[in-house]
């Protein structure tokens, strides 16, 4: 069982690990669009799926959201072969709150008509939004891996080459897990070599790659900091020999992170990410709850900024 001051050996490890990377005056700049002084933080709002968009956009609005990074996938607020007729509308009742979408979270990772490529993305184009976060690809734990992996390339080529003629980042975001491309992160980052930081970059899951590297994640960081285009928040704790999903105070990631991507002048988007809640809107106080989480988290991400 690791007590306290495991805990805090190992964090301090780690942060002296990222010294050097710290310190070396490195740019994380790969989508940054905004100063110091202006920085997107947004908020990913799976937690809220069930409301309206009028809904969603009065309880944003009540505790301080300015920003989101939303799903327009299957399951999502606006669902993909609806996205044409019914994004604009969902862009504009948010514009009117005050609120902008930062990142669309889509079900895309090929150019392929069944995932509404083509409309998705000139639609989210048309509408003034930047970047997009990819599907993520999957492995076959039977067969080997560099072959999936060059079967990929092809497939990611395609669609780096239609995000640019279209004008919106791909984002790929790593997740933990073993059958995740990219968990890793030595995978995809081999495949991201091929192409600039304005054309492919990372969503990168510090809480992910902390799972997945818990003492070498500096290393991780290290690794894709020219391609970093979205930085997700999110936490957890360890639990015995697994992990469970923690509020952003409360949990293994921590401020040390944070400050070394002051150093290296990141000034793209951060996005907060809930994956603690339990229940959803059907249960009594959901709501509520939902509002107050993101707000205290929010205030904890912003002020780890500050």
């Amino acid at each position: 069982m690791k007590t306290r001051r495991d805990f805090l050996k190992t964090t301090t490890l780690a942060a002296s690990a990222l010294s050097p990377f710290f310190n070396s005056g490195s740019s994380l700049m790969a989508a940054a669009e905004k100063p110091e002084g202006q920085r997107t933080f947004a908020v990913f709002t799976k937690h809220f799926l069930g409301l309206s968009h009028e809904q969603l956009a009065d309880s944003l609005a009540e505790i301080g959201v300015t920003a989101i990074e939303a799903p327009i996938r299957a399951g999502g607020h606006v669902l993909p072969e609806q996205v044409e007729d019914e994004l604009p509308k969902f862009v504009e009742i948010l514009k009117k709150r005050g609120i902008e979408i930062a990142i669309l979270t889509s079900g895309i990772n090929a150019v392929d008509p069944q995932q509404y490529t083509e409309k998705v993305l000139r639609t989210a184009k048309a509408l003034g939004i930047p970047r997009y976060r990819m599907n993520w690809y999957n492995y076959d734990l039977k067969q080997p891996i560099w072959p999936q992996l060059d079967e990929i390339k092809p497939k990611l080529k395609d669609l780096v080459a239609f995000s640019k003629e279209v004008g919106i980042l791909p984002c790929y975001q790593n997740h933990s897990g073993s059958k995740m491309v990219g968990a890793p992160i030595w995978d995809m980052a081999s495949l991201m070599r091929d192409y600039p930081a304005t054309e492919l970059a990372w969503a990168f899951d510090i809480m992910h790659a902390t799972i997945e590297g818990s003492t070498s994640w500096p290393l991780e960081v290290n690794l894709i900091r020219d391609h970093l285009g979205i930085a997700f928040f999110k936490n957890f704790a360890w639990d015995g020999k697994g992990h469970k999903p923690a509020s952003l105070g409360e949990g293994v990631v921590g401020q040390e992170y944070v400050e070394g991507l002051k150093k290296t002048n990141y000034t793209g988007p951060v996005c907060l990410h809930i994956e603690y809640l339990k229940g959803g809107l059907k249960n009594e106080g959901y709501l509520k709850e939902a509002m107050a989480v993101t707000k205290r988290d929010m205030e904890v991400l912003k002020g780890w900024w500050a």
